[in-house]
């Protein structure tokens, strides 16, 4: 611990990203250190939501993950830095909501070109309406590099889910639609301009009603993303009426239930995790500590 109290004293408040470029101590180590090193102050940036993972029981957990929280989300810095340490993470906050602004407005721009060249575009704008959900609707979008899953390429943080939801439109007219959002996706991958992840979904307004039954994993995460969506272009109207069934159906109660059960099973995780290291090893700790995802960008 000594060495870390030297390296904030050179260097002032650091977050958790920085103190491990810095070091050779393991990112378990490092956060284990850092969390119970009495010298030492942690203050977390941003807003941990609800995020519905299949490998956790229950299935409601909280977004960031520790470990993302800690690299990315946290200021760690000495009791008389106080002041330092606001002023960092006061930046760090408006940088990540310029992240997450950039990101919205990148997904905007294609959506609506994507619109703009299909053979009935009219119809498209009329009757559908592109929702993004996910980091970037929370403005907690981050640019660290990853693997996108089926390529392998390197990607620039958090992806771009998308949900386009269409209403008295034609098979083929969609058909049209998801082959030119496909040919962006890699588009988007492979340019190193970009360097961005589509992740998107298509469907019918008939099937977000039966999704927001909420019964079972696939249906409950279909009413997650619809209630925290944001409108980006097509139908407004439709958005409304997408949010209007949302409420309806009580989904934002029953989301609200499974975060605070989620923020305590955080909190347990994590006084485990510190009171017992090994506990590491238990597969339902780990996958509180860092998703399936983040597996091979930190170990």
């Amino acid at each position: 611990m000594e060495n870390l109290i030297r390296l904030l004293e050179v260097h002032g408040p650091l977050t958790g990203k920085e103190i491990h470029e810095k070091t050779a101590i393991t990112i378990f180590d490092l956060w284990e250190e850092c969390n119970q090193c009495a010298d030492i102050i942690l203050s977390t940036i941003g807003t941990r939501y609800l995020r519905l993972d299949k490998h956790v029981e229950g299935f409601a957990r909280l977004s960031p993950s520790i470990i993302r929280e800690f690299y990315n989300y946290t200021v760690v810095s000495l009791k008389e830095q106080s002041e330092e340490a606001h002023a960092k993470a006061d930046h760090i906050h408006q940088s990540i909501k310029k992240i997450s602004k950039n990101k919205f407005e990148v997904a905007k721009d294609i959506m609506e070109k994507i619109i703009a060249s299909q053979q009935d575009s009219q119809s498209i704008q009329e009757k559908t309406c592109f929702i993004i959900s996910g980091d970037v609707a929370y403005d907690m979008a981050h640019l660290e590099p990853r693997p996108e899953f089926s390529t392998g390429k390197m990607v620039k943080g958090s992806d771009l889910d998308i949900v386009i939801i269409y209403k008295d439109l034609s098979e083929e007219i969609i058909k049209d639609l998801d082959s030119t959002i496909y040919e962006w996706k890699f588009y988007l991958l492979k340019h190193p301009s970009y360097k961005e992840e589509i992740d998107y979904v298509i469907k019918d307004l008939s099937v977000v009603e039966r999704q927001l039954a909420f019964e079972g994993f696939e249906s409950m995460i279909a009413a997650k993303v619809l209630e925290e969506g944001k409108f980006l272009c097509g139908n407004h109207a439709l958005f409304a009426e997408v949010k209007n069934r949302v409420a309806d159906r009580g989904i934002p109660e029953k989301l609200a239930v499974l975060k605070e059960r989620a923020c305590i099973d955080r909190e347990n995780a994590r006084k485990r995790l510190l009171a017992y290291r090994d506990s590491i090893n238990d597969k339902e700790m780990k996958q509180l500590f860092y998703t399936t995802d983040e597996r091979e960008e930190f170990f």
